[in-house]
């Protein structure tokens, strides 16, 4: 099977295996990597944190668990401008420096281990995690507790006046966590000029879950910088399909207009 096969195979499994998922991910864009070693490493982590970890009942363990990582120098990745290996699980890993989310999937895996019930959230601008019930989320970088106003500042933050909504404190599935790193890694890609890797991460995301908009449209321009007219077309004429926007869909037949096809709305 393929690096992309095997990942989406282990998100078929029950329960379905994250971190090696995201490691046959990050295996699309290195060769040599072999996500079995990395796997071996990882459980010396265990070792390490399970050792660390006060006797506490399961359901109080999440911070602790966050904060043992956090005092085994894992940290948020603050370069400037950041790079794939934010992203790349088996650089993280190495590097004990990611994005929010590369260090929430290490923690849920190890979650997952140790029986402590964490789930992923899809906040954002910024990954979260919880415990089932908690009235509370977790930042995955430093195991700090954000109540419903904390999440209400990082919005504003991050988007200006972006109103709270129920979903963005909904757990998620792996499925879409792979998806928003496939995402992330993407947009960490077109940045570092890289666009056949960013066209790998591209492609998944589209394979992952329903497609939208802004994913055909982020395709399409991964195909303009590779000066493939014909492939930015399709993708063009996709978003257009699924945009629900007057504005957006005026832009896309204009847009498709110049590239030899006009397609009329309806």
């Amino acid at each position: 099977m393929t690096p992309r096969q095997r990942c989406f195979a282990c998100l078929a499994q029950n329960p379905p295996a994250l971190l090696e998922a995201a490691l046959w991910l990050a295996a699309e864009h290195d060769s040599i990597l072999q996500p079995a070693h990395v796997l071996a490493e990882f459980n010396e982590l265990l070792h390490q944190v399970r050792t660390r970890l006060p006797e506490l009942p399961v359901a109080e363990l999440a911070m602790p668990l966050l904060r043992c990582l956090n005092n085994l120098d894992f940290h948020e990745d603050d370069s400037a401008p950041l790079r794939p290996q934010a992203a790349l699980l088996h650089l993280v890993m190495r590097r004990r420096r990611g994005q929010p989310l590369s260090l929430a999937v290490i923690a849920l895996e190890l979650a997952q281990r140790l029986s402590i019930p964490l789930q992923g959230v899809n906040f954002p601008g910024h990954f979260l995690v919880r415990v089932s019930g908690a009235d509370h989320m977790l930042d995955p970088c430093s195991g700090r507790r954000l109540y419903t106003q904390d999440c209400r500042a990082m919005l504003v933050r991050y988007f200006g006046n972006r109103e709270l909504h129920a979903n963005d404190l909904a757990a998620c599935d792996p499925y879409s966590i792979i998806q928003r790193m496939s995402r992330n890694l993407r947009h960490l890609h077109v940045q570092d000029g890289d666009y056949l890797a960013a066209l790998k991460d591209a492609e998944r995301v589209l394979q992952l879950c329903p497609p939208r908009a802004a994913d055909h449209l982020a395709r399409a321009d991964i195909y303009r910088q590779l000066d493939c007219p014909q492939a930015e077309r399709f993708d063009v004429e996709r978003a257009l399909m699924l945009s629900d926007s007057d504005t957006e869909q005026l832009a896309l037949s204009e847009r498709l207009r110049k590239l030899g096809h006009a397609q009329p709305l309806h």
